[in-house]
């Protein structure tokens, strides 16, 4: 996307264009799985991004054939067998391993909380704590090669990353007990017929008909997306009264910030 990759780059490239950041996971080798440094990278690549008034709109990808293919396994069991300080490697008591995950998922709540769109933008494999970043992304766009899999069931596990909160809320409740529970490989059709994606393209289209649409919504008013994402998290759990009130004191703010910028 960004940067040729080499054995010496980044393990997480950024590129900010035309309001779009464009971060894309840098492991292809490992199919982009997220390593303690990785997810490390992304925590604060993504908070940065929150943050920074020059991003207006956020794209998540992954480096060769892969969106990400989860956590790695290796790595994880690497860390265990060799502990180190938590700037490098996860701690060892389960109450010490637990808050570091905590703090390792934010990226996935800044990607839904954030008041910016943001896309996941998959290509190829996107499996476990990659399919639950994708879920936390607003928008969903898939090459046609695309493979989703929740994946933790297949590994003896329950699942990271947010995923059971946003595939719950994406696909329902019946929908999101099959994912995980069942683990299937989807396809990027199935996903796209099920409302699990936004759309499919091509492989050799994805990326620049989802940075189209990446600059078109960065080239709008960035206080309406602010507004707008406000409303639609509240509507998660918020009474219908609770929400009109939230849409009224909306409007108006992003009226009044639309005028101040003209």
């Amino acid at each position: 996307m960004s940067d040729e990759n080499t054995q010496d780059a980044p393990e997480l490239l950024t590129q900010l264009e035309q309001g779009v950041m464009t971060l894309t996971l840098n492991r292809p080798d490992r199919l982009n799985a997220l390593n303690p440094s990785l997810m490390r990278a992304l925590n604060e690549a993504v908070a940065r991004a929150a943050s920074d008034p020059a991003v207006a709109c956020v794209v998540l990808t992954g480096a060769g054939r892969a969106f990400c293919a989860g956590g790695d396994m290796k790595a994880s069991a690497a860390s265990r067998a060799a502990p180190a300080p938590e700037t490098s490697k996860p701690p060892t008591s389960f109450e010490a391993r637990r808050d570091w995950l905590r703090r390792s998922m934010e990226a996935a709540r800044l990607l839904h909380d954030m008041p910016k769109p943001t896309i996941a933008m998959i290509n190829g494999a996107c499996a476990g704590a990659g399919l639950s970043l994708a879920g936390a992304c607003d928008l969903r766009y898939a090459g046609e090669s695309a493979v989703l899999t929740t994946a933790f069931a297949r590994a003896g596990l329950s699942g990271d990353y947010g995923g059971s909160w946003f595939w719950t809320r994406i696909a329902g409740t019946a929908k999101a007990r099959e994912l995980f529970f069942l683990a299937e490989k989807i396809d990027a059709q199935t996903a796209l017929a099920a409302g699990l994606v936004t759309a499919v393209h091509p492989d050799a289209e994805l990326a620049d008909r989802t940075l189209a649409i990446a600059r078109e919504l960065a080239a709008r008013p960035g206080a309406a997306f602010n507004y707008m994402k406000r409303n639609l998290n509240a509507a998660e759990t918020q009474s219908i009264e609770a929400v009109l009130d939230l849409e009224a004191v909306s409007m108006l703010l992003s009226r009044q910030a639309l005028s101040t910028s003209r």
